[in-house]
């Protein structure tokens, strides 16, 4: 459980990641050494998992998004096509699912023919790998990594 100063300042680091312990402090209004502290044990406790930069994927010339569900023959090879389906660079995420799938996995490429071969050559040369379906996005109406910081504890707050 995290109290109402520790939301703030989660919430504020997912705003800006490089804000600094100064600015911090100014809007929770606390003394920056106080913010420096309560950040390294937030980090020690693994609510901050690390710091990245978002970059525009299209920009750099990955334009193309596409989320692919994967199966696989058994589900002793699961982890080893999961390993794999891990290392290749295009896969942003890869999840494990419930259902007729075993992987929901998301890629970005620069276009179509980048998808068709990764699909063909990368997922293609995974053996345990039975058959893929491939979604292509034509539009992100949102995409965050944000949480919502403190709505677990609002609903758990809620039931008396």
């Amino acid at each position: 459980m995290i109290n109402d100063v520790d939301q703030q300042i989660l919430t504020i680091l997912q705003e800006d990641a490089r804000a600094s312990n100064t600015e911090i402090a100014r809007q929770v209004g606390m003394a920056p050494s106080a913010i420096f502290e309560r950040v390294r044990k937030l980090e020690a406790r693994g609510l901050i998992k690390g710091y990245e930069a978002r970059l525009n994927a299209e920009r750099l010339g990955l334009g193309l998004l596409a989320f692919v569900f994967v199966r696989v023959e058994e589900p002793l090879n699961a982890r080893e096509a999961e390993a794999q389906l891990v290392a290749i660079p295009e896969v942003q995420e890869v999840h494990l699912v419930a259902g007729e799938d075993c992987y929901l996995v998301k890629v970005r490429v620069s276009g179509t023919a980048a998808l068709t071969r990764l699909l063909k050559e990368r997922l293609g040369a995974i053996s345990s790998i039975r058959s893929t379906r491939t979604t292509i996005v034509l539009e992100t109406c949102k995409e965050t990594a944000r949480l919502p910081v403190g709505a677990a504890q609002e609903e758990d707050n809620g039931k008396d």
